[in-house]
């Protein structure tokens, strides 16, 4: 095969080297030499209320599992049984080779569950958000999207962005008042959507959406919610933050995560048949994408239906933070007030980095959010209880708090 000379001109070329950022020096490097990285540590065992880290037991009060079913026998039985009918993949998308009965099934259940008349599953929550958003939204629409919406949502956005050439409006934090007044500058004559998370992931605000809704309901505007800290943990029974504020019939579409509540991976949105139908044929992250394995789908039908069966778990969670948040609170620590299961406390970053080692070396793990995902100088310490944890769990977790909190002159 005969070989075609380059231009001669490429000889006299700058060269840049795309990976040259990969080996400069990044703010992550600056804090991992103060011996404190709260980030990718090793799991050894099952993730429950405690978890073999660094080679002893610790105090999960970092993880999404609110429920606690990630290791329950039920669940893990449903993911061996499904391996073992099915295999370990369904080698093909939902369109083509990928369905399942077991994937209609849980669909069924969700829909039921949520009050809807149809459900749809994705293989990951993140991808939920992206195939949920971008077929939804068309040239010259507009989607009104809250400025702590989680990062599935924002890339989502992004996606419609590019692809459809849909205008993106960010308004302030959980501000209806901010919604009403972008939506009053906008065309009255375009389609708009309001996207937004029912709990916020970093601090754990509720959504406003009382007074969300009288907005988009004086506009015409719908209102797409993302649960995945909402399922489960508010509302009747688990079912979110619609349920919660009794405007489950308001809200046309929500979508979700199985990686918390439901003990697994992967996502789903339930809403009316047509909007469901639309997402279903017109969705590049369902249509392109391999769909949820046997083991994840069944043990996510599982987790549902202990929820159902066993709705004072949700309750156990709510008891469970509320005590852990108002002893917090007593104890001095800058808590915003809440009723949800994630419970942060307020420091600016170097504090936060200190407290999350001085609980680590008294066996708690916490997460530690900084810097772009938190205000400049800020730090949250996300603390998340679940239902499996028992009062001597959360009584220890309360006096190290105390102990430490007075060391560092916190409180």
């Amino acid at each position: 095969m005969q070989q075609i000379p380059l231009p001669k001109i490429a000889d006299t070329l700058p060269v840049f080297d795309i990976f040259k950022k990969c080996s400069q020096r990044t703010k992550s490097d600056d804090v991992k030499e103060t011996g404190i990285w709260p980030y990718f540590k090793t799991i050894y065992s099952c993730e429950g209320p405690e978890v073999n880290m660094d080679g002893r037991m610790v105090l999960m009060l970092g993880s999404n599992n609110y429920l606690g079913l990630t290791g329950h026998p039920y669940v893990k039985e449903a993911a061996i049984r499904a391996i073992e009918k099915y295999g370990t993949s369904c080698s093909g998308s939902r369109l083509l080779t990928g369905t399942l009965d077991l994937h209609e099934e849980l669909e069924e259940k969700l829909a039921r569950f949520m009050g809807k008349e149809s459900c749809l599953l994705f293989s990951t929550g993140y991808q939920t958000s992206q195939g949920v958003i971008q077929p939804l939204v068309s040239r010259g629409e507009y989607i009104l999207s809250d400025r702590d919406n989680h990062a599935s949502i924002v890339s989502a956005n992004l996606m419609a962005r590019g692809l459809m050439d849909t205008n993106i409006i960010r308004y302030k934090h959980n501000s209806p008042a901010d919604v009403e007044k972008r939506i009053a500058a906008l065309p009255e004559n375009a389609a708009k959507l309001i996207v937004t998370d029912g709990v916020f992931s970093g601090d754990g605000t509720l959504l406003d959406l009382p007074n969300l809704y009288e907005v988009a309901k004086y506009y015409n505007v719908p209102i797409l919610i993302d649960d995945a800290h909402a399922f489960g943990v508010i509302g009747d029974g688990g079912r979110g933050t619609a349920s919660h504020f009794g405007l489950e019939d308001e809200i046309p579409i929500t979508f979700c995560t199985f990686s918390k509540t439901l003990a697994s991976i992967g996502g789903f949105v339930v809403g009316n048949k047509a909007e469901i139908n639309f997402i279903k044929h017109h969705s590049p992250a369902l249509i392109f994408s391999a769909s949820p394995s046997p083991a994840s789908t069944a043990s996510a039908l599982a987790a549902l239906e202990i929820l159902i069966e066993q709705p004072e778990l949700v309750t156990k969670l709510q008891f469970n933070a509320n005590y852990l948040r108002n002893n917090l609170i007593r104890l001095g620590f800058n808590v915003p007030e809440g009723n949800t299961a994630i419970i942060p406390i307020v420091v600016d970053v170097e504090m936060g980095l200190k407290l999350w080692k001085e609980l680590f070396q008294r066996n708690i793990y916490v997460n530690v959010f900084m810097p772009p995902a938190t205000p400049v100088g800020t730090c949250l310490i996300r603390n998340s209880v679940m239902a499996s944890h028992e009062i001597n769990n959360l009584d220890y977790i309360i006096e190290t708090y105390e102990l430490v909190g007075k060391l560092m002159g916190i409180i």
